[in-house]
């Protein structure tokens, strides 16, 4: 069943993805009202920079606010008639997680109940919601699919998106709430986030800096455009999950449900070891990077690497941008963006 949407509200609207998507729907002439708390995780300025963007059109609406505080919630919730939410607000950071697990049990666990007692209670038509590559935690099963099991999390930022997975469930099943939950993998790209690899490497290299190489460049992601991942969230949002007539007990499948309930997996469907990709980083760069090769961290995994098949069945779409490409697209917004030439 096919959605069309005019209001529409996006949590974490001043984040990397919550901005992107929020610009995209605001290109397709959709009212949007942008949240966010505006925490300091990282540099705020660049999340009001961000909304400086947004700002510039009439059809945006912001509301700093915070989705574990209820009341502020619930009388948002009143005074808009919204179609669709989109919640991209979380606490990101596997490595963060190890030394403020309060901060992810606070914005994911309990912001986003709030979240759907909202849904719930104001008839929503879609909650599409983030999820993570993370939730994949010990499986090496290549590559993750979303009929794979997910009960072994690595890190409490895993465990808090697939908590949110099995909650979301929990709503879509009892009150037939629609929910669609996507997980993404390894985001970047302009107006990315700066406790990310890409942004830590172009920012130290141009620095004459040396950049942590964890577990000595041998990891491999499934580094993935953001102009692919906003692609793949639109269409979802226009796509309401059904239940799955197959579904059963017996053997219950992870990725659907006898509820309205769906889960994709939106990567590039293409590893990169992390060496390669700091080499595409220097030739953007036409610089060579200072190394310091370091162990495997804890809370991380060595590769990740998505299963798309059921994006593409259903939406039509999977990613396909190549990192030379997008990493180029990113070295040039950053120098831009802090006037480096």
């Amino acid at each position: 069943m096919e959605l069309k949407y005019q209001n529409a509200l996006v949590t974490g609207a001043a984040g990397f993805i919550g901005f992107h998507l929020a610009k995209r729907l605001l290109d397709n002439g959709c009212q949007v009202i942008g949240l966010d708390n505006m925490n300091p995780y990282y540099d705020v300025a660049l999340k009001e920079a961000r909304l400086v963007e947004l700002k510039k059109e009439a059809n945006f609406e912001f509301a700093e606010a915070d989705l574990s505080d209820r009341r502020q919630l619930e009388d948002l919730f009143a005074q808009q008639e919204l179609d669709v939410v989109v919640n991209l607000a979380a606490q990101a950071g596997v490595r963060y997680s190890l030394e403020n697990p309060y901060a992810y049990v606070d914005s994911n666990l309990v912001g986003f109940v709030n979240l759907l007692e909202c849904c719930r209670h104001n008839k929503l038509k879609h909650l599409v919601f983030a999820s993570s590559s993370s939730v994949y935690g010990a499986n090496t099963q290549m590559p993750f699919s979303i009929h794979h099991n997910v009960d072994h999390p690595v890190s409490l930022y895993a465990a808090t998106k697939k908590a949110n997975e099995l909650m979301a469930h929990t709503y879509s099943h009892l009150y037939r709430l629609p929910c669609t939950g996507l997980r993404f993998f390894t985001v970047y790209g302009p107006w990315g986030r700066p406790d990310m690899a890409l942004f830590l490497f172009t920012r130290a290299i141009l620095e004459d800096k040396p950049i942590k190489v964890f577990n000595h460049g041998k990891m491999q992601r499934d580094f993935t455009y953001i102009d692919d991942i906003i692609e793949g969230v639109v269409r979802v949002m226009g796509r309401l999950p059904e239940a799955n007539p197959k579904w059963s007990g017996d053997t219950p499948d992870p990725g659907t449900s006898s509820a309205p309930y769906k889960i994709y997996n939106i990567g590039n469907n293409h590893p990169v070891e992390l060496i390669q990709f700091i080499e595409v980083v220097e030739t953007a760069l036409g610089k060579r990077a200072k190394k310091e090769f370091m162990d495997l961290q804890p809370g991380d995994v060595v590769a990740t690497y998505a299963d798309v098949d059921d994006l593409m069945e259903d939406v039509g779409f999977k990613p396909a941008t190549p990192i030379e490409v997008g990493v180029k697209r990113f070295v040039e917004w950053f120098k831009d963006f802090y006037g480096i030439r």
